[in-house]
């Protein structure tokens, strides 16, 4: 998942925007990369604020990045939502795999924060 998707994903479910990013994995791309500065007109991902709260666009590095494993995380309802092999799984509750959650939550517990693991929506650890 490239870093700039972040300027305009918001939750499938309560439609908050931005989510929060946790890499657990990425992977550097060598790529002649020409821009706009800044490539993302309200949320940068790759530092993970507002566009208007920089003072230095690292829109050139961001862009040699791919998030290959990782979360997305809804901090207004809780809900989470993995990156696998650089694709964002942003499914609606009903169509989630509930074993297919709990064996990620149970593979990348140790690199998520607890309020992903133990308290995220729909699936988590402490619902198992």
């Amino acid at each position: 998942m490239k870093y700039r998707l972040l300027n305009i994903l918001a939750c499938p479910i309560c439609k908050h925007f931005p989510l929060e990013l946790y890499v657990i994995e990425r992977k550097r791309y060598e790529r002649d990369v020409k821009v706009e500065i800044p490539a993302c007109d309200l949320y940068c991902g790759f530092k993970g604020k507002y566009v208007k709260e920089l003072k230095e666009h690292e829109c050139i590095e961001c862009l040699k990045y791919e998030v290959v494993t990782g979360v997305l995380y809804c901090p207004n309802c809780g809900r989470w939502y993995p990156i696998i092999d650089e694709i964002p799984r942003m499914l609606p509750d009903n169509y989630r795999s509930r074993s297919e959650d709990l064996n990620f939550l149970k593979k990348y517990r140790d690199e998520l924060p607890e309020k992903i693991v133990h308290e995220g929506k729909p699936y988590n650890l402490e619902s198992e």
